[in-house]
């Protein structure tokens, strides 16, 4: 069965640097988009960043661009998402997310922003 499996969480300060990994199992990985989400307390999960199963598009949300990279890699059936200069509003559980007519999550990792 489909598994996602997010890790790299963890408290850091304004202006970190986080490396999230989203391991995944039990489809082709190279055949399928990915994307990253994020659910910050009390709101809406909402899009962060998307990259296409060659890793040559990548798509991202306003509030995170220039600042979040997502890549890749199809031998290591992984996705990641590098996040530098954290803001204290970056503060979110980060999901990652594939599928076609079904929608496959993560369990999530914490990312927490706060000096």
């Amino acid at each position: 069965q489909v598994q996602l499996a997010e890790s790299g969480g963890g408290l850091v300060e304004p202006g970190g640097s986080l490396r999230l990994s989203c391991a995944a199992s039990g489809f082709t990985f190279s055949s399928y988009v990915m994307s990253w989400y994020r659910q910050a307390p009390g709101k809406e999960r909402e899009f962060v960043a998307f990259i296409s199963v060659g890793g040559d598009i990548t798509k991202y949300a306003d509030s995170v661009k220039g600042r979040f990279t997502i890549s890749r890699d199809n031998a290591k059936n992984t996705v990641y998402l590098q996040m530098n200069s954290l803001k204290p509003e970056d503060t979110a559980v980060y999901y990652c997310k594939t599928g076609r007519t079904i929608d496959y999550w993560g369990q999530g990792t914490q990312v927490t922003v706060s000096s």
